[in-house]
């Protein structure tokens, strides 16, 4: 023990001696690892567009509708929108929620669909539109009403949205026009003959197509 003590008191003189001299080495060694961690770089993210608050079904979205938030690589949703602007929301946003394609009307409405496209339909009376739900199968029936008759213009088609105005009311904002909004799914061949219908007759729906 007295030989370990006898080795070991040089190197605790040398030590002593030099004691200032470590602890500036020492401070200088922890003020440049605190500097490096300040000036890493961030991680890696990418930026994704988001609600910036609740935002109701029918929604024609703006600037200040979204917030961009960067979520990391590999996390980011399928069919991220990065310009939504001027686009109409299916579907309701809660605050935070990243926005997608199948949030839009729009074609990402018809997945599930196979080969039907999304159609924008008003019917005149708001009230037979409020008795739907998004998923409804439903027959659009057009009748004139300067002549007698009806006719079905597309048979069984799926509701895919039910949009309503930033008030909640049924309809689309700042058209003027009554009546109530819907999107529906149909076949392409029906497309033209739906639209006729619509500007030339009274447009309604039968449930349980």
């Amino acid at each position: 023990m007295r030989r370990l003590a006898a080795l070991l008191r040089p190197v605790r003189r040398a030590v002593l001696a030099r004691r200032r001299l470590l602890a500036a080495v020492l401070a200088a060694v922890a003020v440049a690892a605190g500097l490096q961690a300040a000036t890493a770089a961030p991680p890696a993210t990418v930026p994704v567009l988001v609600a910036a608050r609740d935002l109701p079904s029918g929604t024609v979205l703006g600037a200040s509708d979204v917030r961009t938030v960067g979520f990391a690589p590999g996390s980011v949703p399928a069919g991220a929108v990065g310009h939504p602007d001027g686009r109409t929301l299916a579907a309701p946003l809660r605050a935070g929620e990243p926005l997608t394609d199948v949030r839009l009307v729009g074609p990402a409405l018809t997945d599930g669909y196979p080969g039907l496209v999304a159609v924008p339909v008003r019917l005149p009376d708001s009230g037979v539109a409020g008795l739907l739900a998004v998923g409804d199968r439903v027959d659009l029936v057009s009748a004139d009403p300067q002549h007698a008759g009806a006719e079905v213009v597309a048979a069984a088609v799926p509701v895919l949205a039910l949009p309503v105005d930033e008030d909640g009311a049924p309809g689309v904002t700042g058209t003027g026009l009554g009546g109530r909004l819907i999107v529906v799914g149909a076949e392409p061949g029906d497309v033209a003959r739906i639209a006729d219908a619509s500007v030339r007759t009274f447009l309604t729906v039968t449930l349980g197509g």
